[in-house]
């Protein structure tokens, strides 16, 4: 069967863009890539998933006769964000190349168009599918004719017919302008009848059939809702005009120029080149993925293949290997390598590299070593496999990675350095990373070396997938191939790493983050590595008790469960879900269904109906503790590395453009903090033998750097006089003394504090706080009255950021905000809060690093053998020898406290335990 998919652009585009807007996807040239980005997903899901044989876009196209006929129609919308108007020509351009049409005609909106189309394609018997959010498109279903309607969440629903009659409750889905005649329409600035809302108009045209008949029939209505439509009748008739979707727009239905055809490759390739869209292009274009040399890994073994035409003609829009003039020399006996020594020790600036046959830096063994001191000039050293002969040869070259006086350079040379003190070497002398100095620079990008190389030196890189193959069992290994086969990409790697430090060091004097860099993110990388090549202590047995603990209550909940419902039933399955919930209990009058017409049992869906019923909670929580136990309990066992009976966290420094580290593998920041679940499993975490656990973290951070950066006198006093901050608040707020504040008064000013200086809206506070939003606008009022230079600093800070396009912590890390000035009023507000909340956040972030370069070098200079072996947010933890507790304790209150000076005094609580839990 033929089929056409009709898409509504505007509404896909406007999705895909606010769908990123916490988070956007932007490309080197600082061009927010969201909406394009989205939509080319959406266009790709639907090519690959339903293959239709027809596909166009529609777009509006001009003033339309809806605003001739009523002037104040969508007058109310804020303007379209200048993000989004940058990304329909290029949006455009990729259906160009995609073979696809662009349908638009003038003074209609996408609806017309596709309302035109859509019927045409219907009665001509062919099924036809329009892909769009938008409920007006209700009325156009029909014979053949059906919505494709994107789900909140993922997924798409298909509405026909019944569904959208049974949605409504009505007769046919030609009513559904009817009752949008009645009820009007905010979002379009048009109204209906006043009083009358969904459930009122489908009984008025249930009983009337359509809003003709209903106005000739007035007199057969009772009191106010006669009075009521007769007072709106004109209204009623304008908004039903304005609400039909028009089927007779003068545009033809062309199935040739809709059918589905292979992409103009070369356009395709050149555009997404240009936006940056890597996978998009393999992708589309049905070519093995090229992956990348990430940020974190310096070596992947297990990518896919990108040994093709396609990829050579990518590549000549680069400059390579194959067509720059280098000179790159392989080292394989150690008279060479002693020659090569010698001549490398006179220099200042080494930038190196190491191959290796594993991801994990714990397990990695060498394979090769590279070093490059000029551009276009580079060495790699072979390394025996057998452990002996690579010490030999990594002993030859120890004295130069361990010279004070040069400097040393490299691409995430955290895994370097890890790698090469498991073959006894201390990489001594500063370091500058690439990576790093990349994302002080501009933190939104990526930072792996294959994409820094493309955009900063137009050069791409020979992929690792070249010489291993693709993923898969056949795949092999680096030590499988002869260094004469690995020598110039493994010189590659040292080569382009020297480049791009020449090209990024400028930059960061010309961002001002010299600072940054040189005196936090690189002393940094040291700390981070001793950390993760200690590890921490798992308490295996007790992880079993936890994992029972856990079991039985998942199963008390289970069983609990199907008490509720009198039946036993798959908790774990959502479709047996949904029927015991919507289906037998029917919890809810219309509850979501999936494409399938299966019952929605997400998260978000639950939590709306907690309280209506016990079964509710019973299997959110035994959702809750199955993936606690599926997470944690049951996978932390797994990843204790068998050499030294630990796990080995990576600390991540380049993720988040706030500064703060993030850790994965496992992720051990995310682990619940509150609730007792959460602690159950801070109880499986062990000091080192023969040690204790200490835990450490600043008390109240984020105030205190607001009472500095805002310098309110109230707020600064709290804080230097000791006082507790919330109750301390509350007294001011209510103007009471601090012992006649309650602990509810004391509850809604700590709510108010961590939420106001973030930036937090009165009906945001209201749903935190569970209270109207009348009284939540008051507490906002108050709180501002209170501490007026707080609210001045949120002021200061928008328009500061205004000026300059971005916010900047302490230190001098940025947070670009290229939205701070748009006029669209929700994207505005989003970078607005941003603005605020940037400097406290990463200000927060470089002070717990700064803490932790001062505790590593004291624990060094006095020869402490006690170990930092977390950080957690604004929290570190310890394994530490119960000789030394005194002196570490000391130590680390001592350089949290003061690794800032701040108008108020930085303070940090400590504890002590047998376990993580204990301590904290």
């Amino acid at each position: 069967m033929e089929k056409l998919f009709l898409f509504d652009a505007y509404a896909i585009i406007f999705r895909s863009y606010y769908a990123f807007i916490s988070r956007p996807t932007i490309n080197s040239k600082g061009i927010n890539t969201s909406a394009i980005l989205g939509f080319c997903n959406t266009l790709k899901e639907i090519l690959d998933k339903e293959k239709p044989t027809y596909l166009g876009v529609a777009f509006d196209h001009g003033k339309t006769f809806r605003h001739e006929a009523f002037p104040p129609y969508k007058a109310q919308r804020q303007e379209t964000p200048e993000d989004i108007k940058l990304s329909v020509p290029y949006i455009k351009q990729v259906l160009e190349a995609m073979n696809i049409p662009v349908l638009q005609a003038d003074g209609f909106e996408a609806d017309d168009v596709i309302g035109t189309l859509a019927t045409e394609a219907g009665r001509q018997g062919i099924d036809t599918y329009m892909l769009t959010p938008d409920k007006d498109y209700g009325q156009l279903i029909g014979p053949n004719v059906k919505m494709y309607r994107p789900r909140h969440g993922g997924g798409y629903d298909v509405i026909g017919e019944k569904e959208v009659a049974a949605k409504y409750g009505i007769a046919s889905a030609s009513q559904v302008v009817d009752l949008l005649a009645l009820m009007g329409d905010a979002s379009d600035n048009y109204p209906g009848c006043p009083g009358v809302g969904e459930k009122t108009a489908v009984k008025l045209i249930n009983q009337f059939g359509n809003t003709e008949e209903l106005i000739s029939h007035t007199d057969q209505l009772k009191g106010k809702m006669r009075e009521k439509v007769e007072g709106a009748i004109d209204d009623i008739k304008m908004a039903k005009y304005l609400a039909t979707i028009r089927t007779d727009v003068p545009i033809a239905l062309n199935l040739e120029e809709m059918r589905v055809t292979p992409p103009n490759e070369q356009k395709l390739r050149a555009l997404f080149d240009e936006l940056e869209f890597k996978r998009m292009t393999e992708r589309f274009l049905n070519k093995p993925e090229i992956k990348q040399k990430t940020a974190n890994i310096q070596l992947d073994l297990f990518a896919a293949n990108p040994t093709n035409g396609a990829d050579e003609q990518k590549k000549s829009l680069y400059s390579s290997l194959k067509t720059t003039s280098h000179k790159y020399q392989l080292i394989d006996n150690k008279q060479e390598a002693v020659e090569l020594y010698d001549f490398l020790r006179t220099k200042k600036n080494l930038s190196l590299d190491t191959e290796t046959t594993s991801t994990n830096a714990i397990e990695a063994e060498l394979v090769g070593l590279s070093f490059a001191v000029t551009e276009n000039e580079a060495y790699y050293v072979a390394i025996p496999a057998n452990r002996q002969e690579a010490l030999e040869y990594v002993d030859i070259f120890k004295p130069l990675y361990e010279d004070p006086e040069i400097l040393k350079i490299g691409q995430n040379i955290k895994y370097d350095y890890m790698v090469l003190r498991n073959y006894g070497v201390d990489l001594q002398g500063r370091m500058f990373d690439t990576m790093l100095a990349h994302y002080v620079i501009q933190p939104e990008l990526q930072h792996n070396m294959d994409y820094m190389a493309e955009t900063l030196l137009n050069y791409q890189t020979v992929h690792i997938e070249e010489l291993i193959g693709p993923k898969g069992k056949n795949q092999k290994n680096m030590r499988d191939l002869s260094p004469q086969e690995v020598y110039e990409y493994a010189a590659e790697d040292a080569d382009i790493t020297l480049q791009l430090k020449n090209v990024l060091e400028p930059r960061l004097k010309e961002v001002e983050a010299e600072r940054l860099f040189w005196d936090i993110e690189m002393p940094l990388v040291k700390v981070l590595a001793d950390m993760e090549l200690n590890g921490v202590r798992l308490d295996t047995q007790q992880l079993k008790l936890t994992q029972q603990t856990f079991t039985e209550r998942m199963n008390a909940y289970e069983r609990h469960a199907y008490e509720e419902a009198g039946e036993t039933f798959n908790i774990a399955s959502p479709k047996q879900v949904g029927d015991i919930l919507f289906g037998k209990m029917q919890l809810l009058e219309k509850p979501k269904r999936t494409k399938t017409g299966q019952y929605v049992t997400s998260e978000e869906v639950l939590q709306q109906l907690r309280g209506k019923a016990p079964i509710v909670d019973d299997i959110l929580n035994y959702r809750g503790m199955k993936k606690l136990l599926g997470t944690y309990v049951e996978a932390l066992p797994k990843l204790i590395n068998k050499r030294t009976g630990h796990i080995h966290t990576s600390f991540n420094q380049a993720i988040t453009a706030t500064g703060r580290l993030s850790s994965s593998d496992p992720n051990l920041q995310n682990i619940p903090v509150r609730d007792d679940d959460g602690k159950e499993i801070r109880k499986c975490f062990i000091p080192d033998e023969g040690c204790r656990w200490f835990s450490a973290d600043y008390s109240q951070i984020e105030l205190r750097i607001m009472a500095h950066l805002s310098a309110d006198e109230n707020m600064t006093e709290a804080f230097r006089e000791g006082f507790d901050i919330h109750r301390a608040t509350a007294a001011k707020i209510w103007k009471e003394s601090m012992d006649q504040v309650s602990d509810s008064q004391r509850k809604k000013a700590k709510q108010a504090n961590f939420g106001i200086i973030y930036g937090i809206t009165a009906f945001g506070l209201s749903q935190r706080m569970d209270i109207p939003t009348g009284e939540a606008r008051k507490l906002i009022d108050d709180y501002f009255e209170t501490f007026p230079k707080v609210h001045q600093y949120m002021e200061d800070a928008k328009r500061m950021a205004r000026e300059k396009g971005y916010a900047e912590t302490l230190y001098g890390r940025r947070r670009y905000l290229p939205d701070i000035n748009s006029h669209n009023g929700t994207v505005r507000g989003f970078a607005e809060r941003n603005a605020i909340n940037a400097p406290i956040q990463g200000t927060e972030a470089d002070i717990i690093k700064l803490a932790m370069i001062r505790i590593w070098k004291r624990f060094k200079d006095e020869g402490i053998r006690s170990k930092m072996t977390l950080q957690v947010h604004d929290e570190l933890n310890f394994s530490v020898y119960p000789n030394e507790a005194e002196k570490v304790e000391r130590i680390v209150l001592e350089e949290m406290q003061g690794a800032a000076k701040l108008n108020v005094p930085l303070t940090a609580d400590a504890g002590w335990g047998d376990n993580w839990l204990e301590a904290h």
